[in-house]
């Protein structure tokens, strides 16, 4: 990585500067799932990335950026945000599991990271279906953190974007938060990096143990118990167009999230944007 330039934008010293060499002694070694870690100070996207070596890479490989220029989130919306402000990285995995149940490696990367952010961070964490991380700022839900996996041949790319440091100045929307607003005991960077990527390589060895089942793994439960998309009313708005509303009953066992419309059907939803209309209180 390089160094940082005297008076450019990179020297904002409450915002250091990851160390690659650090992290890799921390999560690069004999038998853990991560293989390589990389930081490079900015690239349009980790996903786009690893994804482009996707051929040439064993599984394991972490890409880190800090400063990410074309981030990308789910449905082609752009991530964006300040140098260093938050944690913007890919990881390769093949799953050795069914490929019906490889649906659940977003919802894996999110049970993880929102419980590593828990533990380390001190914040209350939920799970929006099927990939947003919220906290809670001044009594709101905001967004503070997305997931997006994509499928490049026999591997499966996961990116996880987390805002971490983030002013109120300097939010993209004002739905969004980061970990700094949230109240967060600590906003080091690295210490979140290695908490999440070991509680990812901790599930998914779980998850992959039982062969894919999430609710064998737990995988399942743990999920519903921390998404706060369960029990509310919802609007899905389809990929192909249109759109469908109904309580937000269950997860099924391949990660969709059942509606319960209306007119009595209950409809699994694998994919859409997720609109929270209002709790199940209400």
């Amino acid at each position: 990585m390089t160094s940082d330039p005297s008076g450019s934008r990179w020297s904002d010293l409450d915002r250091p500067p990851l160390h690659a060499d650090s992290l890799r002694r921390a999560l690069v070694r004999p038998g853990a799932l991560w293989t390589s870690l990389d930081v490079v100070t900015a690239t349009g996207s980790t996903n786009s990335d690893l994804r482009a070596r996707a051929a040439d890479l064993p599984e394991g490989a972490v890409l880190v950026a800090e400063e990410q220029t074309a981030g990308r989130g789910r449905l082609d919306r752009q991530w964006t945000a300040p140098p260093r402000s938050g944690l913007f990285f890919s990881v390769l995995l093949r799953p050795d599991v069914p490929e019906r149940h490889w649906g659940w490696l977003p919802l894996l990367a999110g049970v993880a990271t929102a419980s590593a952010l828990s533990r380390e961070a001190g914040v209350d964490t939920a799970l929006k279906w099927p990939n947003d991380i919220l906290v809670t700022i001044g009594g709101e839900e905001r967004k503070t953190g997305g997931i997006l996996a994509e499928r490049a041949g026999d591997a499966v790319i996961v990116g996880i974007g987390l805002n971490v440091t983030l002013r109120e100045a300097e939010l993209p929307v004002p739905t969004a938060g980061s970990l700094a607003l949230a109240g967060a005991r600590a906003t080091d960077r690295e210490v979140l990096l290695r908490a999440v990527l070991r509680a990812v390589e901790d599930w998914y060895g779980d998850w992959g143990a039982a062969d894919g089942d999430a609710a064998v793994s737990r995988l399942q439960e743990t999920y519903a118990a921390g998404c706060a998309t369960l029990g509310r009313t919802v609007r899905a708005e389809l990929p192909g167009g249109g759109s469908t509303t109904g309580e937000a009953v269950a997860l099924d066992g391949e990660g969709r999230l059942v509606l319960a419309t209306a007119d009595g059907v209950q409809q699994p939803v694998s994919a859409g944007d997720i609109v929270h209309l209002r709790g199940a209180a209400e």
